[in-house]
């Protein structure tokens, strides 16, 4: 059975090999996961596999651990077929950037698999820059270049790079 599990604490040594440990200690096997440090905080998201007779147990484990909040759900399978593509999106911060993209890209009906962002201070006018790195997954139905004329569309300021892989 595939589990995916979530889990936030407050920034320490030993996160990974607490959580590590009782996937091991169940019969579990570490699939993939994406993990960061913000603000003071850690927070993944991981996948495992692991016995249906254990899955139960490993939820309860985990959820038993000191000061880190876990979430487990088991995995839905359902995978649409879908052409990745990544894009670096650049724009002067603002409030509700984010939200303005994402309205867009479900508006066209875009499946963003991935999303990173950060601001940084803009070295020529003395502003703050929004960065983001999206890895969006289009249909064969959908175009790239109609998604990046779609973002591009929002705002002058708002500049869409396509990455490749």
């Amino acid at each position: 059975m595939e589990l995916i599990i979530t889990v936030l604490t407050a920034d320490r040594p030993g996160v990974i090999d607490a959580v590590s440990s009782v996937v091991v200690e169940h019969g579990g096997s570490w699939q993939d996961s994406r993990m960061a440090q913000m603000a003071g905080m850690f927070a993944g998201i991981i996948a495992v596999e692991v016995p249906d007779a254990t899955a139960a147990a490993l939820a309860d484990h985990l959820r038993s651990l000191t000061d880190v909040v876990v979430q487990v759900a088991p995995a839905t399978g359902a995978v649409v077929p879908t052409q990745r593509h990544a894009l670096q999106v650049v724009a002067n911060d603002r409030p509700g950037i984010v939200a303005e993209v994402s309205r867009a890209l479900a508006a066209m009906g875009v499946n963003v698999a991935e999303l990173a962002t950060a601001v940084e201070p803009a070295s020529m006018s003395g502003g703050v820059m929004f960065r983001a790195r999206l890895e969006l997954g289009l249909s064969a139905s959908q175009s790239l270049a109609e998604v990046v004329a779609g973002l591009e569309g929002l705002s002058d300021d708002l500049m869409i790079d396509v990455v490749e892989a």
